[in-house]
């Protein structure tokens, strides 16, 4: 456990200075070195990716990835799939070195608060009018693995405009436990939800490998309007998560 927490920061020693050399340059590397990071990161800590289904292809738009949320290493295994950015809470900008992690990987920081949802909706439509994917949890927070949370359809105003992205479901679910299939008795050493620390949760979760099934669904039409679209990703995702769970993927 140790050992990978070593390698961990090593890997992130050796790349977190090229990244935000990158992040100034022109050029899609400083997309596809967090891709990199995120991959290694994987394998450093033991996760082992399973993807089924297809990137969805933007022509030129950007691609607005919607995924359910269970545990901090979604990061990670999305990350190191997912060509984008994600969107996340506000608060994790303050968190001693991940926030350094967070804003080397291009982070969009919200704080959900409704004050500050016009200048927020703005960052955000600013990120995909300069060709940023991006990817959203909208839930809104992490659950305990066994369910789906109810989306919130604000966070998907962005499909609303008149040049929207493409919007494709995305599903993650660790499915296997060194090499055995997870059930509900040993799902909560994956899923980071409450108060739990994240310090703690690591001593549990460092010490097993863990197998994550990535589902990467058609993309859904957009100008159903948000809130039919908020359901139907809803829906979706959480029958595709019930299904992967009962070993049907």
């Amino acid at each position: 456990m140790l050992a990978r927490l070593a390698a961990v920061l090593a890997w992130t020693v050796l790349l977190l200075p090229v990244q935000f050399v990158l992040i100034r340059l022109k050029g899609a590397a400083k997309q596809r070195l967090p891709m990199i990071y995120w991959s290694g990161m994987a394998r450093l800590l033991g996760v082992r990716l399973r993807v089924m289904g297809t990137l969805a292809s933007g022509n030129g738009r950007p691609v607005l990835f919607v995924s359910n949320h269970s545990s901090w290493l979604d990061v990670i295994a999305l990350g190191a799939v997912l060509p984008g950015c994600f969107v996340a809470k506000g608060d994790i900008a303050n968190w001693p070195g991940i926030n350094f992690v967070a804003k080397a990987g291009r982070t969009v920081f919200v704080s959900r608060a409704r004050s500050g949802t016009a200048r927020e909706q703005k960052d955000l439509a600013s990120r995909l009018d300069a060709g940023d994917n991006l990817i959203l949890f909208p839930e809104g927070t992490t659950s305990d693995g066994a369910r789906v949370l109810p989306f919130r359809s604000s966070f998907l105003a962005l499909a609303e405009r008149n040049d929207a992205p493409i919007v494709q479901p995305v599903t993650i679910v660790y499915d296997q436990l060194d090499g055995l299939p997870i059930c509900r008795r040993n799902r909560p050493l994956i899923a980071w939800y409450g108060d739990m620390d994240i310090t703690s949760h690591y001593a549990r979760l460092g010490r097993h490998n863990w197998r994550a099934t990535i589902v990467l669904d058609p993309p859904v039409d957009a100008r159903i309007g948000r809130k039919m679209l908020s359901a139907t990703l809803e829906h979706a995702i959480a029958s595709r998560a019930a299904a992967i769970r009962q070993g049907k993927n």
